[in-house]
């Protein structure tokens, strides 16, 4: 996949940008910027201090034992609590939920175990020398918002404004199964092609339909029928 900037006309700052599969299918993405992440931080910081104070609370009378589980408590939820949010719940914590914004890999694929973790890892320098100003340099400075972490690991914080995924009304194909097992950049280029088929013309559909002869052994006019079938099942239309 190729990443292309693609600024709005009508905007100084460089907020979308573009993954363009082999295939020759789009996906577009805004970045998410400082306040939003800034203010999700802040709820994800309310919700472990809350949790926090219980453990404290609770375990206060077991002494020494209490202060170790305490600290056990703590170094999970300061380590843990954004990667195992991220990875299992589509790259939102409670807090990115929010204000919907997600992680996710630089090409627009789930975030993973790995990238998720060295992001997060590197939090210990973005929070240099106080109150981010490390983070916050890199993220006015990137062109996609990316603090160190986020360069490190591959990653950015999008905004999460995908609407719900239906094919056109008038695809009123039979859903089919695909012939062969699929990639996921090969999923995600024919729910997309379906998704958008009623904006595409015929000719562009057929085009497309013949770079993505492989996965079918279709072309042309065949070749599209048959790709908006495959999206459609894989869209859950069965």
């Amino acid at each position: 996949m190729t990443v292309n900037a693609q600024g709005p006309t009508n905007t100084p700052l460089d907020t979308h940008f573009n993954v363009e599969t082999p295939e020759g299918i789009q996906f577009n993405a805004a970045a998410a910027g400082p306040i939003p992440r800034m203010l999700a931080y802040t709820i994800d910081s309310l919700w472990r201090g809350l949790v926090y104070c219980i453990v404290f609370i609770t375990t206060d009378f077991l002494g020494k034992a209490g202060e170790g589980f305490f600290l056990i408590t703590l170094f999970l939820l300061e380590w843990f609590y954004p990667v195992v949010f991220e990875v299992f719940r589509n790259g939102q914590t409670p807090g990115k939920k929010a204000f919907k914004i997600k992680v996710v890999n630089e090409d627009l694929t789930p975030v993973t175990w790995g990238n998720s973790f060295i992001r997060n890892l590197l939090r210990a320098v973005d929070i240099l020398p106080f109150f981010y100003v490390f983070g916050l340099t890199s993220m006015t400075l990137s062109k996609h918002f990316q603090r160190l972490g986020d360069m490190a690991a591959g990653t950015v914080v999008i905004y999460n404004t995908a609407a719900p995924m239906r094919a056109p009304k008038e695809n009123a194909l039979e859903p089919c199964a695909p012939p062969k097992a699929l990639t996921p950049n090969e999923r995600r280029a024919i729910t997309e092609f379906t998704l958008r088929s009623s904006d595409i013309s015929e000719s562009r559909q057929e085009e497309l339909a013949t770079l993505l002869k492989p996965v079918t052994d279709k072309e042309g006019e065949e070749g599209a029928k048959l790709l908006k079938s495959i999206g459609a099942w894989l869209l859950g239309h069965k």
